[in-house]
C-alpha cells in the first residue's frame, strides 16, 4: 500500500448504485479502501460500508472521515445491523497531530473497531530516501511515533497496528515488535509489499502472522526489467503467491484475525534493485537476497502480461478497477474458504 496521506484521504464518491442489483454470495473477506485508490476514491466512510455490503464484502478498512459522534454512531449501527466489521485506517501521532491521532482512537472505540491500521512510511524505502542518514533520521522520527502511539492505544483499550508497508524488512519489523511487546502493539500483515525489498513473501507471512491484528490479502505478478523487476498486484490465481498458504498459516495462530482485500489496480511498481540507489539504505549489499529475488522472479510462470492501467480511457480504468476486486471476492469464497 503506498501513501498514508494519500490513503487516509483515498475515498471517492459512489459512481452506481449497487442497490438495485441482485445481492451476491456474502463472503468473509472485506475490503480496504486503498482498492479504490487510482481511479475511484470513496471520500465518506459510510458510503464506502454501503458500497461494499452490496459486493457482499464481511467488512472494510477504512479512515473515519467524519469524526462528529453522531456520525460515528450512524456508521456503527449501520455496520451493526448488516454484521459487518470495522477495522480503522489513521496516520501516525507525529509531534505535530498527537491530538487527531487521539480523537481517532476515541471514535474508533465508539465505532466498535477491531483494531486501528497505520504506516511509518507513506512511500517507499528505496524511492524515498537516497543515504543511510536520512534513513537514520526516519528510523529515529518512527520511533519516536511508535513511543507515544503505544501507550495511546493501550489506554484507549484499541489495537494498533503499522503495516509492513515497503519500509522496514521482515528482520526489521520483528525486531520493532519484540522492542515494544505491547498486547495493544501489532501488525498490518499485507502479503505482497516485502517482496519490494527482497524479503521470501512466504517467510513473511510466517514471522509476522503471531502480531498480526490486520491483514492486506493480496497476489502478486512480476517481470524483469532493465534495473531490477516489475511487481505488481493482479488478481486473485493471477499471480505467484500461494494464498491459500497463507491464509492458513494466519489462520494457525490468529484464528480470530480478519482477511481483508488490498487489490490495488495501477501500472507495476519498478523495483531497481539492480541500481546503486536501491541499496543507499541497507547497511549492506545482501547477495543472497538479491539472488534469490531474482531467481523467483525469473521462474515466474506468467500467463499473461502484467497489467497496464493507465494505457486505458477512464472509463475502461474504472470498469477493471472494479473487475478486478469483484474477481477477488469470487476467487476469496470458492477457492480460500472466505
Amino acid at each position: 500500500m503506498n501513501g498514508m496521506t494519500r490513503r487516509s484521504a483515498a475515498f471517492l464518491t459512489l459512481a452506481a448504485p449497487l442497490a438495485t442489483q441482485a445481492a451476491p454470495p456474502r463472503s468473509q473477506m472485506g475490503i480496504a479502501t486503498t482498492c479504490y485508490m487510482t481511479v475511484r476514491r470513496f471520500r465518506d466512510t459510510f458510503d464506502f460500508l454501503e458500497h461494499c455490503h452490496g459486493l457482499g464484502a464481511a467488512g472494510i478498512q477504512s479512515a473515519i472521515t467524519n469524526l462528529d459522534p453522531a456520525y460515528v454512531r450512524k456508521v456503527r449501527a449501520q455496520a451493526e445491523k448488516y454484521g459487518m466489521w470495522i477495522e480503522v485506517m489513521a496516520g501516525l501521532p507525529r509531534s505535530d497531530n498527537e491530538e487527531q491521532f487521539a480523537k481517532t482512537l476515541a471514535a474508533a472505540k465508539e465505532l466498535g473497531a477491531l483494531c486501528i491500521r497505520s504506516a511509518c512510511l507513506s512511500g517507499r524505502r528505496y524511492e524515498t530516501f537516497g543515504s543511510m542518514e536520512e534513513w537514520k533520521t526516519f528510523v529515529k522520527s518512527s520511533h519516536a511515533a511508535l513511543a507515544r502511539a503505544i501507550p495511546m492505544a493501550e489506554k484507549a483499550g484499541v489495537k494498533f497496528a503499522i503495516e509492513n508497508h515497503k519500509d522496514w524488512t521482515v528482520e526489521e519489523h520483528v525486531a520493532i515488535f519484540k522492542k515494544y511487546s505491547s498486547p495493544n502493539f501489532g501488525v498490518c500483515l499485507d502479503t505482497g509489499n516485502n517482496m519490494a525489498l527482497l524479503d521470501d513473501p512466504m517467510e513473511v507471512v510466517e514471522r509476522l502472522a503471531p502480531y498480526a491484528f490486520s491483514t492486506h490479502l493480496k497476489d502478486m505478478g512480476v517481470a524483469e526489467y532493465a534495473d531490477g523487476f516489475l511487481l505488481a498486484e493482479v488478481p486473485f490465481g493471477e499471480g505467484i503467491l500461494d494464498l491459500a498458504k497463507i491464509v492458513k498459516t494466519v489462520k494457525a495462530v490468529k484464528p480470530d484475525v480478519k482477511i481483508t482485500l488490498e487489490m490495488i489496480t495501477r501500472d507495476p511498481l519498478k523495483v531497481p534493485c539492480l541500481t546503486e540507489k536501491y541499496w543507499a539504505t541497507f547497511p549492506e549489499t545482501h547477495a543472497p537476497r538479491l539472488a534469490r529475488a531474482l531467481r523467483m522472479v525469473r521462474k515466474a510462470k506468467v500467463t499473461k502480461p502484467l497489467p497496464m492501467l493507465t494505457t486505458l480511457p477512464a472509463k475502461a480504468q474504472g470498469d477493471v478497477e472494479e473487475d478486478n476486486v469483484k474477481q477477488c471476492l469470487n476467487y476469496a469464497r470458492e477457492r480460500l474458504a472466505l
